[in-house]
């Protein structure tokens, strides 16, 4: 039992929680300033601006770096899968968000007279602009420095 208290004592990953849980919350404040209404369904889904997914990998690469050493084989680890998570926010999920996107209105122009399409809309908004990952990345080296001044 006394493991799962060394995991809550692990400052590392709590300041990546907490980051990836501040970009969750900006997207609410985002979508409030943009659309002037609550969604907080955007709390629980991928995509929008920023980035929590790059958020919570930077932080984490930067805790692990500034608690480790920044030439250290951990910090190494968590830099590769950082840049792989945001390579992959970028770059699959977005190309599959734009293929759903694609595909819902093929099925809505070939659809449009005869309603016999039964299945549930691709859901689009599944990865992240590039601007959307920096901006995630950001957010996340600034809480763990943020962080790591406090402590």
């Amino acid at each position: 039992m006394q493991d799962i208290g060394d995991i809550l004592n692990n400052r590392v990953l709590l300041v990546a929680l907490i980051a990836c849980l501040i970009a969750q919350v900006l997207k609410l404040a985002i979508e409030i300033i943009k659309n002037r209404k609550l969604n907080v369904q955007v709390l629980v889904t991928t995509g929008g601006m920023p980035s929590a997914h790059s958020a919570l990998v930077t932080a984490l690469a930067a805790g692990v770096g500034q608690t480790l050493g920044w030439q250290t084989p951990d910090f190494a680890v968590a830099m590769v899968f950082a840049i792989i998570v945001m390579y992959d926010a970028a770059g699959v999920r977005q190309a599959a968000g734009k293929q759903a996107r694609i595909l819902n209105q093929m099925i809505d122009e070939l659809f449009q007279e005869h309603h016999e399409f039964k299945e549930d809309r691709l859901k689009e908004l599944l990865g992240h602009t590039p601007f959307q990952v920096i901006a995630g990345s950001v957010l996340g080296i600034t809480i763990s420095w943020l962080a790591r001044a406090a402590y």
